[in-house]
């Protein structure tokens, strides 16, 4: 199924039309895809002509057709250094209208370039502007973009939702091959999910929106999406007929690239109706389509690349002419400057000579007393921080050590307690009485007061910024909690954990789901990652 081919060849021509009255397109040169040369040489005169005329605008206007001319050969990383200029160019001559549509294209540019993440950021920055605005047929657009990015992440509810509310915003403008190239991805969702029925219902109406637009590429790909549903659900003589009418308008075009395609699709509908000689003849076909697309490609890239080459060469020439002409008038403006000035202190120069030597010398002084009290005040500052290194590592040192006592004593005291409990459990009764006593005791010093107020203190040294940011979580935090809270923010084991608290691990997990609640925390949400972020 060819489903990206040529999207942004489409949503390109619809975004630029909603450019407002004050930023209308200059009359550039036709930048279709079968005349790049064509349109990258004539672009750039018109290019040179607006540097020369320092017109900033139509300067950003140029680089982004050239940019949308290297897209479409592949051309991505000079496509995204000509948008990214003229990104800077719309914003330095405030062209919000245009600042989106070209923010739309390198959004495009970063989805085909595998950066999702980045084509996010780039929609999400168009469509702030044309919310801003209020244009309604920029925001489908863009809700189309994002829905087609969470169909390449699968997350097809959240694909239907961008799609529907980017069809039911383009209503408002009537823009028939916009609305057609959403039913195409609404059918693609569809078709993802194998619900055929579904899928060609939306493909026909995307067709019939291109058709009525006489949009012959779009009506190409829907054509061919067709015949891929009716291929997978065994329809193999329709399949032909849907392939076939695509390489009709694809050879009316003259687009190779659709030719191969078709017949591709051609040879594996006629090999799975067991018609190899019909396979064959279109797979051969096919590859003579490919070959001879390589061979004119290659060609045409070639003498893509060098006109590119001279572009950069000569903007970097009309640069330097620029910079030059700059250079030499503030060269000159400076030179007057400096004459006057010469001027001026040449009729006081004698009478003053004294007083500024003495000023200067009075200065000089200064500045050394002020450079002695700067450095003296930035060597307290270094032993300053140096001693709140050594006084941190320090406390840290000693958290560590009482951790680990309250460990080693809790430990030893559950050992300690477990002894007991099986002689406890013995038939000897005249000890139970006794050991019942020692067990009481054991069990009082696990929650002994002074350990843990040592503790508690050299923590809250080490973490003081850390108990200033859980307060803001949670004001119901009681002594256990924050106990708790100290040993999971220190990373310790749940065994160790249990031990210092002296409880079972079933407690444990008990206080680690009362904790979660107090602290509003999400369902699915970490315990320990949360306290460690804090």
């Amino acid at each position: 199924m060819i489903k990206h081919i040529c999207i942004c060849l489409i949503f390109f021509i619809s975004v630029l039309n909603a450019t407002a009255q004050d930023e209308k397109l200059g009359e550039f040169p036709d930048n279709k895809a079968n005349k790049p040369i064509e349109s990258l040489i004539a672009l750039k005169k018109i290019y040179a002509q607006a540097i020369e005329n320092n017109d900033g605008f139509l300067e950003g206007q140029c680089l982004q057709q050239m940019g949308k001319v290297c897209y479409r050969q592949g051309h991505f990383r000079q496509s995204l250094e000509f948008f990214l200029k003229a990104d800077k160019l719309f914003t330095v001559n405030n062209k919000p209208l245009s600042l989106a549509a070209n923010l739309v294209d390198i959004g495009v540019l970063y989805y085909y370039m595998k950066q999702p993440d980045k084509a996010r950021n780039s929609y999400g920055s168009a469509l702030g502007i044309y919310k801003k605005l209020n244009n309604a047929k920029g925001q489908a657009t863009i809700f189309g973009y994002i829905g087609q990015l969470y169909e390449k992440r699968q997350q097809y509810d959240s694909a239907f939702y961008y799609q529907k509310l980017a069809l039911k915003i383009n209503e408002q403008s009537n823009d028939k091959s916009n609305s057609a190239k959403i039913y195409e991805n609404i059918g693609s969702i569809y078709e993802d999910l194998e619900k055929y029925d579904l899928a060609t219902l939306n493909f026909r109406k995307s067709l019939k929106l291109y058709q009525s637009a006489h949009n012959e590429l779009g009506s190409i790909e829907v054509l061919n999406n067709l015949g891929d549903i009716l291929r997978k659900t065994g329809k193999y003589g329709e399949s032909i007929i849907q392939t076939k009418e695509a390489m009709k308008l694809a050879g009316k075009m003259g687009n190779m690239y659709q030719l191969a395609a078709c017949c591709r699709d051609l040879g594996k509908a006629y090999e799975l109706l067991n018609q190899m000689d019909s396979a064959y003849h279109y797979v051969t076909l096919g590859y003579k389509y490919t070959i001879d697309l390589y061979s004119e490609d290659g060609a045409r890239q070639v003498a893509f690349l060098q006109v590119l080459y001279d572009i950069n060469k000569k903007s970097d020439e009309i640069n330097k002419l620029q910079n030059d002409k700059k250079i030499n008038r503030i060269i000159a403006f400076s030179a007057t400057i400096v004459v006057i000035l010469l001027v001026i202190v040449g009729f006081g120069i004698f009478s003053r000579q004294r007083f500024k030597l003495r000023n200067q010398q009075q200065l000089a002084k200064q500045k050394a007393i002020e450079h002695d009290l700067t450095s003296l005040e930035l060597k307290n500052l270094q032993l300053e921080e140096q001693n709140l290194k050594q006084l941190l590592e320090v406390r840290s040192r000693e958290l560590s050590t009482h951790t680990l006592n309250l460990i080693k004593h809790n430990q030893f005291l559950e050992n300690l307690r477990s002894t007991l409990q099986a002689m406890v459990k013995d038939d000897k009764r005249d000890q139970k009485k006794q050991m019942n006593q020692i067990l009481a005791e054991i069990n009082q010093s696990f929650n002994h007061e002074r350990n843990w107020k040592e503790f508690t203190l050299a923590f809250e040294q080490v973490h003081h910024q850390f108990l200033e940011n859980l307060k803001k979580f949670s004001n119901e935090l009681t002594s256990a909690d924050m106990r708790l809270i100290a040993l999971l923010k220190m990373n310790l084991e749940s065994s160790d954990i249990s031990t210092l608290l002296g409880i079972s691990t079933d407690s444990l997990r008990v206080s680690r789901y009362r904790l979660r609640k107090k602290l509003n925390l999400a369902q699915g949400e970490n315990l320990s990652v949360f306290i460690q972020g804090l």
